[in-house]
Parts: structure tokens; sequence; C-alpha cells
């Protein structure tokens, strides 16, 4: 029998025997030991291959039948609110668009072009084929979403490449795996989406909130590699000249010019004189324009983010007044009330044959200022501005400083060593590179300074996908057609999942099973700390034998209503939770990235090298996991900063 059979029949066992030792420790099984007793059962169940959310289903409408004493008209009744009360929630409507999205992008095949690029453009860094995977994986694994998609596709192109240089097959299938499961962290993330509609958490802020902490992931991965292919160069050996070579296009070796040329002076050098009119004028203007464009950029981004960060708005003060009363041109005196407008209102009785004011000498005066105004304004007039105050300057942030210096030293390095083989690498990275970013940042950036809800984001990045499609001359019906089976396969397996999750988390708190367990976690005296471990070091655990999905969809509602007692964000929890989630596709032995990986590599990649590369990308996401709850704003200052939660 395999190890991999060996391991889960060994986990259904423990299960089992935890059921056993649960039902015969107890004077009398009450409706909350069914609910764990469920809570197993459908665990095993899932471990013995069965359908998920049909396992979810099944297990809860026969528990709430047990619980109803077979009423299955009250059975029937709970299951119909629970499914509605689960598939109203319109925020799971981003689901299906998001996937569409990557699913247009990855068959678009834009991710050849991209790794292509980034190889080339970081030939010089140690490690640099595995260092270009990590971040193509990053980047297209935020465009898709889809981590089988990324891992596989990966493997195809990357894989291959690397061995061919001479990098280690577990180096090669670590920085694969590891980088191809960022998508289930980095935004636009579906795990989040779930966890969101699950806890009842803004899915805005999750996205807001996850941005840094896959950033900080996807840079340990990188500076590990780094660090790795200089202590260790036989695993990651440097390019030869050959694979650094860049080709110029006729044009420009015409001008005269060579890959080692700077690119800038030559090109200017070029306008001058007949000395190069076999090169039509447009062919320089345009690669000047391409030089010229990351300087333009910067200007204009500095300049359009100086006057969002330093321009303070005063609002306009009005001076409003009820229809039919007047309004006073004059100041109101200072440190009394006025009296109410005397035209068409209550009046004094007259004084002649009545009740008189009383005499003034000793007796109760009116508050200074209760005087009645000296000129009023005609009644019925309409509210007027009263002060319109310009807009104030105030200081840039220190973290506007210190992110434009970092980008105009990037602009001056990109400047100063702009030669004609950079060029070519920038011209590569504008139709591959800079592509995606623009869609991943108009997709995430409109969710995100709260200018679209995340199905509308969802919609217009979908619409990018077909543009991006089209502008590479990808798009086909038979693109489309592929593109929207398998979106509507994967939405129909997520809102499935997520009905028999809502019936099956019903059935558990009608059983009392969330309430057994709550009392048992309490009953235990466990601090914040201590009860941050535990969660994690369970969720870890299920990330073994269960996918993401299944562990958001069973587990989280079980967790998520003890947060309040312990007094922990439900937004932070999800952070770390989505950053632990990681090891769901990166643990022994049952990992789902290494299987994918598996099925397209060369027969000599065996499972256990695969493995043997995962286990150290693991090891950093457990440091990633210890760093953000170290140091929480790394997750929560974009949140605090945007939405100030």
């Amino acid at each position: 029998m395999r190890k991999e059979l060996w391991f889960g029949f060994s986990i259904m066992g423990l299960v089992l025997l935890s059921i056993v030792w649960m039902l015969l420790g107890v004077d009398k099984v009450t409706h909350g030991h069914q609910g764990l007793l469920m809570l197993s059962l459908v665990v095993i169940a899932i471990m013995l291959g069965f359908p998920t959310a049909f396992t979810l289903m099944g297990m809860g409408m026969i528990f709430t039948w047990l619980a109803y004493d077979g009423d299955i008209q009250r059975t029937l009744d709970l299951m119909v609110q629970a499914a509605y009360k689960s598939m109203a929630n319109d925020v799971l409507i981003a689901i299906p668009l998001f996937v569409f999205m990557g699913y247009l992008v990855e068959r678009a095949n834009l991710i050849e072009k991209l790794f292509k690029s980034m190889h080339l453009a970081m030939a010089r860094v140690p490690g640099s084929l595995a260092v270009a995977t990590l971040v193509t994986c990053a980047i297209f694994a935020t465009a898709t979403g889809i981590v089988g998609a990324v891992v596989t596709l990966m493997g195809l192109l990357a894989l291959p490449a690397m061995l061919r240089a001479g990098y280690s097959t577990s180096m090669a299938a670590g920085a694969i795996t590891a980088g191809g499961c960022l998508g289930i962290l980095i935004p636009p993330s579906v795990l989040l989406i779930l966890y969101g509609a699950t806890a009842g958490v803004s899915v805005v802020q999750l996205y807001a909130g996850a941005f840094f902490p896959g950033l900080m992931l996807a840079g340990l991965y990188v500076v590990y590699v780094i660090i790795m292919a200089k202590l260790k160069p036989q695993w990651a050996p440097p390019l030869s000249a050959e694979e650094r070579r860049v080709e110029l296009p006729a044009l420009t070796r015409a001008l005269p010019a060579d890959t080692a040329s700077y690119a800038p002076a030559r090109l200017l050098q070029a306008l001058k004189g007949k000395r190069n009119a076999q090169v039509p004028t447009g062919h320089v203007l345009r690669q000047l324009a391409i030089v010229v464009l990351p300087g333009l950029l910067f200007v204009l981004l500095a300049v359009g983010t100086w006057r969002s960060v330093t321009t303070v708005e005063v609002e306009a003060q009005y001076d409003i007044q009820p229809i039919g009363a007047e309004s006073s041109t004059s100041a109101p005196a200072e440190g009394g009330l006025q009296e109410p407008p005397t035209d068409g209102g209550l009046q004094e009785p007259p004084t002649e044959g009545g009740l008189q004011e009383p005499p003034v000498e000793g007796a109760v005066q009116e508050p200074p200022g209760a005087e009645p105004p000296a000129a009023a304004e005609p009644a019925g007039a309409p509210a007027a501005i009263t002060a319109q105050a310009p807009a104030e300057r105030k200081p840039a942030p220190t973290w506007w400083w210190v992110s434009f210096a970092v980008l105009g030293a990037l602009v001056a390095v990109f400047y100063l060593f702009l030669s004609f083989a950079r060029l070519e690498i920038f011209k590569m990275l504008l139709a591959s590179f800079f592509p995606l970013v623009v869609l991943i940042l108009a997709v995430l950036g409109s969710i995100v300074f709260g200018l679209t809800t995340p199905t509308e984001a969802a919609a217009m990045g979908s619409l990018g996908g077909f543009l991006l499609a089209a502008a590479y001359r990808r798009l086909s019906m038979d693109v489309v057609k592929e593109s929207v089976y398998l979106t509507a396969k994967t939405s129909a397996m997520v809102c499935w999942l997520f009905v028999g999750s809502a019936i099956f988390s019903a059935a558990f708190a009608l059983l009392g099973g969330q309430e057994l367990i709550e009392k048992w976690v309490l009953s235990m005296n466990l601090s914040k700390v201590e009860f941050m471990v535990l969660s994690q070091v369970v969720i870890f655990l299920l990330g073994w034998p269960l996918e993401w999905t299944e562990i958001i969809v069973i587990f989280m509602p079980i967790f998520i209503p003890l947060l309040d007692h312990f007094g922990v964000d439900p937004l932070f929890f999800g952070l770390l939770v989505a950053l632990n989630l990681q090891t769901a596709f990166l643990s022994p032995p049952v990992a789902m990235s290494a299987f994918y990986l598996k099925g397209v590599a060369p027969p000599h990649v065996t499972l256990n090298q695969i493995f043997a590369g995962m286990i150290p990308f693991m090891g950093i996401q457990i440091l990633a996991i210890f760093l953000l709850y170290q140091w929480p704003d790394i997750g929560l200052w974009l949140p605090q900063t945007l939405y100030g939660r």
C-alpha cells in the first residue's frame, strides 16, 4: 500500500478513535455530542473521496432530521432557509467574474512572454531563473487566482528551463509550487471572498489587508532563493552569456548600435545629420518615446498624487433657515440664545390693559445677547453660503516621500544604465508585464479606494481579460467557450459548497455542537496568544487532509464565534488564516500543488524531490505568519489608513 494511503487511513483511524473516546467519556450523549459526531463523519467521508458539498448537505439533513425527532417538514424548512440565506449574499457574484477573468488570461497564453521577459530582466540576479519564476507566478497568480492552472503552466514552461540550466530539482520544484500558491493570498483571491462571506467581514478591507502580507511572503521567497543561490551555487548556477543574450532589431543594429551601447545618447545622435539615412526617423522617434516613457510616468504620478495627499478640502458653511424664518445678516451676539423671529409667529400680548412685564429693578433680566436681531432677510429667502474657505495645503506624509524616493531612484538607475539590450528587455516587459500589472492595479485599486464594489471590479477585470486576449490575438470562440465552461464548472462547485456549508452549519448550531466547542475552549482558560496558536495549529493540521475551501466553509464558522471572547479582530484572523492555508497546498503528503506539478514534470522528477523542495518554502510561510502576528500593522495599516477601522 502506498505511503499516502497509509497516511490517510491513519488520520481516519485517529478521528474514529477520538469519536469513540468522546462518546465513552460522557455520562449522557446529548445533541451537542451528535453535532461533534457529524463533524467527524464529514471529515472521514471527505477523505474517502465523497463530494464535499453533497456530503455536507447529506450529513446536515440526516442529523437535523434526528434533532427534530423525524419531522421531515421542519427539516426541509431549515434546509431551504439556510440555502436561500447563503445564496442571497451578493458578494458571491464576484467569484464567477474573477474566475472568468483568470481563465481568459490563462487561455491567452501570456505567461510565456512574461516568464521570458522576467528571466532576461533578472539575468544577473543570483538564482535568476527561480527568482523570475517566483515573480511570474506572483503576477500570474494575482491575475488568475487559480493555483492548479499557475502551477501546471509554470511546470510546463519554467521547470524544463531550470533543469536545462543545471538547477537542482528540489529548488526548481519548490519555486514553482510555492509561487503558484500565492494566488490564495494575494487579491483578488477567491479565498478572501469566501472568508468574508462566511465571517461577515468586508471583502474590500480583506483585499486591502492582504496586499502587503502577500508582497511580504513573495519577497521572503525571493530572498531565500537569492541567499541559497549564493551559498549553494550548484543548486542555482548563473546563466551563461548565450542564455543572457538579447537580439537587437535590424534597424537598431543599422544605427549602428550594439547591445552595450548607451541607448539615449545614441538615439539622440541618430537624429542629427544624414549619417543614419538608412534608418527611418520614425523608428528613432519611437525608440526615444519608449525611453522617455518611465520618466514621464514618474512625473505624472508624482504630480497627481502630490495634489491628492497635500490638499485639505474645507467644507462650505451654510446659513440654513427654516421655511418662513428670517435670517440674520449680523453675526449672532456672543453668550446667549436668540429670540425667535416675531413675524408670523406668536406675539407678546398687548401691553395696554393686559399683563405687563415685571419691573426690571431687582428682577430676573434677559440674558446678554437675547435682543432681537436688528435686520433680517425677507422671509422665505433661500439658504446662502456664509463662508467659503479656500482649499488648504498640508505637508506630504512620510510614506509619500519614501515611496517616491524609491521610485525616483529606480528611474534614475534605469536611465543611468540604459543600454540597447536593456531597452529591448524593457520593451518586452511593456508587452507582457505591464499590461497584466495595469489590469491588476485597475481591478484592485478600484476596490481598495472605494470606486467600485468587488463585483463591479470583477466585471471590469473580465472585460480587461477580453481586451488583453484580443490585443495578443488569442481571442477566439474556442477560447471564450472553454473559459465560460471552466468558469461555470468552478463557480458551480463553489456555490454548491457554500450551500452545503450553510446547511451543515445550521444543523451543527441546531444540535448545539458550536456551544459545546465554545464551552470546551473557554474551560481551558486560554490567553489570547494561546488561542491564536491553538487555532493556527489546528488549521495547519487540517490543511493536510483537506483543501482550503473545505476548511473555510466547515471550520471557520466554528472559530469565528470565539473571536469576540478573546478580543481577536476577524479581519486580522482572516489574514492569518489565508497565510496559513498556503500550507494546505505545500504540506506533504497531501500537497495538491505537488501533484499538479508531478502531472506535467519529466518522468525522472519524483514526488519525494518535489516534497523536499516544498518544505523550505513551507517554513518561510510559518515565518511569515509569525511576522504578521508580531507586527499586525503589516496587514492592518492599509485598511486603517483607507477606511479608519
